[in-house]
């Protein structure tokens, strides 16, 4: 995201826009990938409801909560492109706010990858995980990514 500071995360995590919704999928590409014509939108305050409930310790992946919206509401499968810009908004909600923080850096992208498009970029994920246990390393030569190690211990099961 750009220009994080003119912009008001927590106006936006309240905005709905429509959702909750199901839409019908037609494309046959996207049907293939995602196993499904059922496309569930969460708004973005759902997102942050669920960040919220990742206890000390414990991670989530955005599609590890894609997967619980989708079960929890009768979807193939939970949009993936808002789901992303979502979780950001609720991530910089928090760190904009004075009280009732959400622990937004428990939330990784897929395979435990760390998300530069949160507050203070991947250092700043890195250094929280790392306070609680979590063992953060690198990979890439060119493209270098950091993951937190062996996340799927530490995956926190949404009911």
């Amino acid at each position: 995201m750009a220009n994080e500071s003119k912009k008001d995360f927590n106006a936006m995590l309240h905005d709905s826009k429509d959702m909750p919704k199901i839409q019908t999928v037609t494309d046959p590409k996207t049907i293939e990938k995602y196993g499904g014509t059922r496309m569930y939108f969460a708004p973005p305050i759902d997102y942050d409801k669920i960040m919220r409930r990742i206890p000390y310790g414990k991670v989530v992946t955005v599609g590890g909560i894609r997967e619980h919206f989708a079960k929890r509401n009768g979807a193939d499968f939970t949009e993936p492109i808002t789901a992303g810009i979502f979780v950001s908004i609720a991530a910089w909600a928090s760190y904009q706010r004075d009280h009732t923080p959400t622990p937004y850096w428990r939330t990784l992208k897929a395979n435990g990858e760390l998300n530069a498009k949160f507050p203070g970029g991947i250092e700043a994920q890195k250094r929280l995980l790392e306070e609680e246990g979590h063992t953060v390393i690198q990979k890439g030569r060119t493209t270098i990514r950091y993951f937190v190690k062996d996340y799927e211990q530490a995956l926190f099961v949404l009911e």
